[in-house]
């Protein structure tokens, strides 16, 4: 069983990357341009730009974006798992310790899959893998 589905590796942690890539460029849109129900609940609402909100947006658009590509993927990750992290813990951990109850799910879930991104990387299908530089072959 586990041969069967160690094949499809490279292409579920591919498929998880775009996914959540996607995803977490979506709250960014809701923040910086009012998309998808708007900021705060209120259609066309929009975060201020010099805020900490606005910053989270900017960091979740293009953030997102980058994940979304596999550009940068592991830097751009390990900011975004830091995020995640501090977003948790000033708007939902002081409302509970338990994140069901807070209401944090899906910053745990995002903070530990942007850590999985970090140590992985894009994968085969990135932006990131095509611009890696191949190793020269020796003419000897």
């Amino acid at each position: 069983m586990n041969d069967l589905l160690s094949r499809f590796k490279v292409h579920s942690l591919t498929f998880l990357r775009i996914l959540v890539g996607f995803m977490f460029l979506l709250h960014g849109a809701q923040k910086l341009f009012g998309l998808l129900g708007g900021f705060g609940g209120q259609e066309g609402g929009t975060a201020p730009l010099f805020s900490m909100m606005g910053f989270a947006g900017i960091l979740e658009f293009f953030g997102g974006l980058a994940i979304l590509l596999g550009l940068f993927t592991q830097p751009v990750a390990f900011i975004l798992s830091g995020e995640m992290a501090v977003g948790y813990f000033m708007a939902h951990f002081p409302r509970s310790f338990w994140p069901v109850v807070n209401r944090g799910e899906t910053a745990v879930l995002y903070c530990l899959i942007f850590l999985l991104l970090a140590t992985t990387g894009g994968g085969a299908l990135s932006l990131d893998s095509l611009f890696k530089k191949k190793p020269e072959s020796s003419d000897s």
